[in-house]
């Protein structure tokens, strides 16, 4: 098969250790090898997440996408209780309909894709209506903004509410800060920033919040948080069977992550933000949000108006580079690189290379309409129109 640079938030290239680590001896899953695993596992993210109470938290891992751990969050904790999404992206409307699907108290506070949190419109909202949870994206990777934890974390205390955040891609690029934030529960995924394979999310929380939700109602069987906490607890296990060599991938991952160090893997991974950053302005290119509100993970770029971005995925695509295209309102305005995972300042190289020669490909054929007609097409007139509205979404 060939080989691809994945310039993605995920799924990332991965590291031969972590590639290696999948071809371990296959062991049960009901054994005290497993139950070692799975030990080593939970510590590792507690320690990656600098969670300095290690014993006032629990870490359970799930078989299954981030988006398995939003759900068994969502479809656990709640209860009867009211519970507000805010948003401002494609991942946040997630998290409002897969709490609707659970929940019949949830409201939404929705503000415009690629837009900053109105911290203090949420001050108000939670103020004027009986909210007893909160829940946010940390990282809304379909516009690559951060949105504040401490901020939205703040209200919900002074307010006596829950707060929930959905770390599941800045987790491993992000500092996040758990008991100075007031996050009650967190979730992630093993193949964004934590750079190991596809197919496992992690939740972690305080244990007092695991023991509250024992007596809530059962929403889901595969899903039920408190049936993950309780046999992680008790026998260091799963409630059911676990996708056994992608825990050990994940754990080769942390391990990774920890001998190089926290802050240094953070620090790296800004560092190939900002080289990305730096290549792509040099080539006339623009992004969606102020670089000040972006995330350490990906960057957001407007397609020029006079390309098609279907084309242009497709010549990356031929140079064995992939990205990312806009979800939701971003669609066929917007490209999106990310730089986590296992690349080089090489690859970044290769990338900026391959992406000039890209460009101007497109340029070429645009001087071509204009010398054979005079003016530009009415297809690139068109597109250059629509591009015009890139930020009015909501």
């Amino acid at each position: 098969m060939k080989e691809y640079l994945l310039f993605t938030p995920g799924p990332v290239n991965i590291e031969l250790n972590v590639r290696m680590a999948t071809l371990k001896s296959d062991i049960c899953h009901r054994e005290s090898d497993f139950d070692f695993l799975l030990q080593g596992v939970e510590d590792k993210l507690l320690t990656l997440l600098d969670i300095k109470n290690k014993s006032n938290y629990r870490a359970v891992v799930i078989t299954g996408s981030g988006t398995a751990a939003n759900e068994s969050i969502l479809s656990s904790v709640v209860g009867e209780r009211n519970i507000l999404i805010v948003s401002n992206g494609e991942f946040g409307e997630r998290l409002f309909h897969i709490s609707e699907v659970h929940n019949k108290n949830t409201s939404l506070l929705r503000f415009p894709w690629g837009k900053k949190l109105d911290i203090k419109k949420i001050e108000e909202y939670v103020s004027s209506h009986k909210v007893d949870i909160v829940c946010m994206v940390h990282h809304e990777t379909s516009s690559g903004m951060m949105n504040s934890l401490e901020c939205v974390g703040a209200i919900a205390k002074a307010h006596g509410a829950m707060f929930i955040a959905d770390c599941v891609s800045s987790a491993g690029a992000e500092v996040i800060d758990m008991e100075k934030c007031n996050i009650a529960f967190c979730s992630s995924s093993s193949s964004k920033a934590i750079s190991s394979y596809p197919g496992l999310s992690f939740v972690v929380g305080k244990k007092d919040e695991f023991e509250k939700i024992k007596n809530l109602p059962i929403k889901t069987t595969y899903l039920n948080l408190y049936k993950f906490y309780t046999f992680i607890k008790e026998a260091s296990q799963t409630p059911n069977t676990p996708a056994v060599h992608l825990f050990y991938a994940l754990d080769q991952a942390l391990m990774n992550i920890l001998n190089e160090g926290v802050s240094s893997h953070h620090a790296l991974i800004k560092k190939r933000a900002s080289a990305l950053r730096k290549g792509m302005l040099k080539l006339g290119l623009t992004f969606l949000i102020d670089r000040k509100d972006m995330s350490s993970v990906l960057t957001t770029v407007n397609i020029p108006s006079h390309i098609d971005l279907h084309d242009f995925h497709q010549k990356l695509y031929d140079k064995s580079i992939i990205v990312y295209k806009g979800k939701g309102c971003f669609e066929d305005r917007v490209f999106q690189v990310g730089n986590i995972g296992e690349l080089s300042f090489g690859d970044i190289r290769f990338f900026l290379d391959a992406l000039k020669s890209v460009l101007q490909s497109f340029d070429c054929v645009k001087e071509e309409n204009v010398v054979s007609t005079g003016s530009i097409s009415p297809l690139l007139a068109h597109t250059k129109k629509f591009k015009t509205s890139i930020g009015e979404c909501v």
